[in-house]
């Protein structure tokens, strides 16, 4: 799993970071905003441009995975899933994230670094 995970990740580097570029409130459905302008807009819910991968912060709130996995945010990232054999044609999401066919996945986010300087 470690492996995949880390092929997925190298995949993810070279295809590039995207957040999700479906907007419901743009008055233009077909015009995407910048991802930074687009992540503001929707909270807390995506990543911010730029996140290291597999950080606490590399987070899509929207669908509870990783954002710089998120095909659902960035379909561009299918053809790297799809690559690995990652990939449940029946519900459109990566096999290793599809709760319909795995329902005890547990998909969890990192917690956050510890901060320098702080006592735990």
């Amino acid at each position: 799993m470690t492996k995949l995970l880390n092929i997925v990740v190298s995949a993810v580097l070279l295809v590039g970071f995207a957040a999700c570029s479906k907007d419901e409130a743009s008055s233009k459905p077909n015009e995407a905003k910048p991802a930074d302008e687009h992540a503001a807009s929707m909270g807390a819910e995506h990543a911010a441009t730029g996140v290291v991968p597999g950080s606490h912060e590399d987070w899509c709130g929207e669908h509870a995975v990783p954002e710089s996995q998120c095909t659902r945010c960035d379909p561009g990232l299918v053809a790297a899933f799809k690559a690995t054999g990652d990939w449940c044609e029946e519900h459109g999401v990566p096999e290793s994230q599809c709760l319909k066919c795995n329902p005890d996945l547990k998909i969890v986010r990192p917690p956050p670094a510890a901060r320098v300087g702080t006592e735990e």
